[in-house]
């Protein structure tokens, strides 16, 4: 049976989970994941993961917080004027908005603090500095570049 490797083309289901259980996202339901194996389409814990499995194999990774989204970054935290906020929209810890930076790209942010005059905004991906798991299963390897193979 073909194994995956790096430049395969896969289609997986999977579970991901935090350390403590709770459930941040999940193919089920949905159609599988498709991505290119060592592409950095996905996070590299994932992608290592999927190494080595061939069609139906389903297995548990466990995820380090370095080969997942990396710890919280502190430059992440950004203090918003309140001022700079419409007077109408209500705030709220929790609360995600999204905000454009220099170059026009949208960066979805958390409210993290609300102060007198400003509030704490971040930045970090919101899986960033937390161990994953997943539960993955290797539905199909859809293309893979060609090979050769010497006796």
């Amino acid at each position: 049976m073909q194994q995956v490797q790096s430049g395969d083309t896969v289609k997986v289901h999977y579970h991901g989970r935090l350390t403590d259980g709770t459930t941040f996202d999940s193919s089920e339901g949905r159609d599988p994941l498709e991505f290119q194996v060592g592409s950095q389409m996905v996070i590299a814990g994932f992608d290592n993961g999927v190494m080595g499995m061939v069609v139906g194999d389903k297995k548990t990774v466990h995820i380090p917080v370095d080969d997942a989204y990396g710890p919280k970054n502190p430059d992440m935290i950004i203090e918003f004027p309140k001022e700079q906020v419409p007077a109408d929209m209500p705030l709220e810890v929790g609360m995600r908005l999204n905000l454009n930076n220099s170059q026009g790209q949208v960066v979805p942010v958390v409210i993290t603090e609300i102060q007198e005059t400003a509030i704490l905004l971040d930045a970090n991906h919101p899986l960033a500095g937390e161990d994953l798991v997943f539960d993955i299963e290797l539905v199909e390897i859809v293309g893979a570049p060609s090979r050769i193979i010497m006796p």
